[in-house]
């Protein structure tokens, strides 16, 4: 039963985690919020990828074939959360939510067709009885709540998050490794690095301001304010870098008292800033 403990807590998590990304929508744009998901993810999973490897001492050694699965789980994941997110700004978080949420028959169907993941006739009603459950929720009095656009979005993203799900799986299973912590993890961090580094290629060529936006979110979700907008006074540094290097300006005694300090201030905010 240690699946469906660690289901729970990764919904609950993906529930917080769903309504912080839609506030961040309206910021961000749907790409851009897109984009936080993954790359504040990356260097956790990279992290307990080390941690892992630590107690276990072997990592897998993926075949080729872990490629196709791993490409299928992080970009149906990426497109799924970019319509989810879509989805959202036109209408409530718990109705996209609920037609999102037809994903487990689709899993179903799917994990049958690729994987030949077996499905009774006990699963099948379960899974039907809780997803029927979840689109009754979704339903207002005087009829579909922003109109059938929003709908159809969802049950699109519902779809690509099952496709997703079927990739992870493919990906964990072709390792063939014995031990699943290691296997679910290097899944993890392999598509989490793919994603990130996919998302912000594509931004920096399309929209850099969003991807600079991105990075004072993740700072400020990691810190105080106060203590952000103080490292980032860094910022004056590499301006006058910029300044003396490319435009070649000189540096004036002024302006190197006054780099000194915020020197000394940045080292003296990191070296008391409390971890943990």
């Amino acid at each position: 039963m240690l699946w469906a403990v660690f289901t729970v807590l990764a919904a609950a998590g993906q529930t917080a985690r769903n309504a912080m990304q839609r506030e961040l929508t309206a910021t961000l744009g749907t790409v851009g919020a897109t984009h936080v998901r993954f790359l504040f993810g990356f260097p956790f999973a990279l992290i307990f990828l080390l941690g892992v490897f630590l107690v276990t001492g072997v990592l897998p050694r993926p075949s080729w074939s872990f490629v196709p699965w791993l490409l299928a789980g992080a970009l149906f994941q990426i497109g799924a959360t970019a319509t989810m997110l879509a989805a959202m700004g036109q209408r409530s978080f718990v109705v996209v939510v609920a037609y999102i949420k037809t994903e487990p028959i689709q899993v179903a169907i799917f994990g049958l067709l690729f994987l030949g993941d077996p499905v009774n006739l006990p699963m099948m009603l379960a899974i039907v009885i809780a997803t029927a459950g979840v689109v009754v929720m979704s339903f207002k009095p005087g009829g579909m709540e922003g109109g059938i656009r929003p709908t159809v979005i969802g049950l699109i993203s519902g779809g690509m998050f099952a496709l997703s799900a079927i990739g992870y799986r493919g990906a964990i299973l072709d390792l063939a490794h014995p031990n699943f912590v290691m296997t679910a993890t290097f899944t993890l961090a392999c598509g989490l690095v793919l994603q990130a580094a996919l998302l912000t290629g594509y931004l920096a060529l399309r929209d850099p301001p969003v991807t600079a936006s991105q990075f004072w979110f993740l700072a400020f979700a990691l810190a105080t304010a106060a203590s952000v907008r103080t490292l980032a006074l860094v910022e004056v540094l590499f301006a006058q870098a910029i300044s003396a290097f490319i435009f070649k300006q000189p540096t004036s005694t002024r302006e190197g008292v006054g780099m000194a300090m915020i020197v000394v201030g940045v080292i003296l905010l990191i070296w008391s800033h409390p971890t943990g």
